[in-house]
């Protein structure tokens, strides 16, 4: 199992990668592989090599620090494209968002993120609060005991949730079957 987890932050180890870099340690001890993907720059190639990579995880994790009560505008850029390119790919694959800042802003930012995931049925995993850390430099956020034990658990609960889904799928669960979907037009 593989878990890919985007970088949405321009700074390639900064407080969104520290995040990360948490996860991506406590899935590892769980035997979950991960790869995290410098997301946050948007060009076409990128988000190209993002899909490719995206048809072979079983999960993605996408992370953000906190510019202006949102997440920075190239992964809001790097997430459409993205879902554009490699939607069919997210389907049903588990999910979570993480932020970082230095102070707020930080569920307002996980709400945006969050609606990627929604829209393509992806489940939403959680930890044990709202998955943030707190800290202007790497060196902050490693200080931020709350904020990494938060991390932590979400890597925890997403490879059991991955775990679970393989043991459905080992029991003979199959996936929902995809509806066509209906777009409605209220315009008259």
């Amino acid at each position: 199992m593989k878990v890919l987890l985007l970088n949405g932050s321009p700074r390639k180890e900064g407080c969104t990668f520290t995040a990360l870099t948490e996860v991506a340690a406590s899935l590892q001890e769980q035997g979950i592989e991960t790869e995290i993907f410098q997301a946050g720059n948007a060009d076409t190639e990128n988000v190209k090599a993002a899909a490719e990579k995206l048809k072979s995880a079983d999960a993605l994790v996408v992370g953000s620090p906190v510019y202006w009560a949102s997440p920075t505008g190239q992964i809001i850029e790097f997430m459409d494209k993205l879902c554009s390119l490699a939607g069919k790919d997210m389907l049903y694959k588990p999910a979570a968002a993480v932020t970082s800042a230095r102070r707020a802003g930080t569920t307002a930012t996980l709400d945006v993120l969050m609606k990627y995931f929604l829209f393509y049925q992806m489940p939403v995993v959680s930890s044990n609060y709202w998955a943030m850390v707190h800290g202007n430099t790497p060196e902050e956020v490693k200080r931020d005991a709350e904020g990494l034990q938060i991390m932590h658990v979400l890597g925890n609960n997403m490879a059991w949730m991955l775990k679970c889904l393989e043991a459905g799928k080992n029991a003979g669960v199959e996936l929902p079957k995809t509806e066509e979907k209906i777009k409605t037009n209220f315009i008259r």
